[in-house]
């Protein structure tokens, strides 16, 4: 397993903070856990980490499902078979806990349910606030989703103290952009670490990439397969990216699998991943991507397919042309 040293994430040393974060590293392949059927992920969670070998596992309160991570967590740790410390867990704050006030709850009911006693990496989901219930997205007469008055200068304000307080090792963004990302350091104490965002060859945003790691933020890209099983359970007419040729070309020249194909670019490109699935010999498989590599002319043919397509775009259930 390779692994990517995130930066101290300290702009303004704060009294107290010391170096809690400080070449805190993070394995560059991950289990992600969205759309993680209930009653599956908690023993995907298992295989894993147990068999597979994983030490890095993406978890969110939005996914409902980190209670079931966190059983499985608690009696892998107790059981002593692997050590906390070992595990790299990441969760994220949800849109309706944003206001200053609510983002420690936030954090804790994500502890108490994951049965961890800190987060190595806590990250802003969006950089959107709503009021309600998590789950709950409220929307005006015309289908827009009604925000709340909460700045990300107050939300990041209080997930930088999480980190003085070391219920965090580190924090960061997901779904940021680069002015917003510009914006947040203008202020910010300690910067974001990392910026999670959707990443694969249909959407390479190589640019926001390149702006990230020139400001030392670390790339974390999730749908990095484009989400082929839910773009073909749907009937959707969007493109399959495993099925694209030049992709499947390039996986039979290795003798490797599109998947395979389409991580190894990721990784290749200095980012990190965290590719979802419940399948056992697929996540063994997610894992077989360091012992070759893709030229440079097969590197720019996947960059190549850019078609600037997102398969995680909040216009089509908010209304806001977040990325627009």
């Amino acid at each position: 397993m390779e692994y990517v040293t995130l930066n101290t994430g300290v702009k303004i040393p704060r009294i107290g903070l010391g170096n809690s974060n400080r070449g805190n590293k993070i394995p560059q392949v991950g289990l992600g856990t969205w759309k993680a059927q209930p009653n599956q992920v908690g023993e995907a969670v298992r295989f894993a980490l147990e068999e597979a070998g994983y030490r890095h596992l993406d978890c969110a309160p939005i996914y409902f499902n980190e209670k079931e991570i966190g059983e499985v967590l608690g009696q892998i740790f107790r059981e002593g078979k692997i050590k906390r410390e070992e595990v790299f867990i990441t969760s994220k704050l949800w849109n309706n806990a944003h206001a200053a006030k609510d983002v420690e709850p936030a954090l804790g009911k994500t502890l108490d349910d994951l049965q961890i006693d800190y987060l190595d990496l806590y990250l802003v989901h969006w950089g959107v606030a709503i009021k309600g219930n998590i789950g709950e997205e409220h929307l005006d007469a015309t289908g827009t989703l009604i925000s709340a008055p909460v700045s990300i200068q107050e939300t990041w304000e209080a997930m930088e103290a999480l980190v003085a307080k070391g219920l965090v090792k580190a924090v960061g963004v997901s779904n940021f952009t680069a002015p917003m990302l510009l914006d947040l350091l203008s202020y910010a104490e300690i910067a974001p670490v990392v910026n999670q965002i959707e990443l694969h060859p249909y959407n390479a945003q190589t640019r926001l990439v390149e702006f990230c790691h020139n400001k030392n933020i670390a790339v974390i890209a999730y749908s990095p397969l484009g989400r082929p099983r839910s773009v073909i359970n749907s009937g959707s007419r969007l493109p399959v990216l495993i099925q694209d040729p030049v992709v499947m070309n390039i996986a039979k020249a290795h003798g490797k699998s599109e998947a395979q194909i389409l991580l190894r670019w990721a990784v290749q490109r200095n980012t990190i991943v965290i590719p979802k699935s419940m399948n056992p010999e697929n996540m063994k498989s997610n894992l077989l991507i360091f012992d070759f590599e893709l030229t440079g002319q097969e590197m720019q043919a996947l960059t190549n397919l850019d078609r600037k397509l997102r398969y995680v775009n909040p216009y089509d259930w908010w209304k806001i042309p977040y990325f627009d």
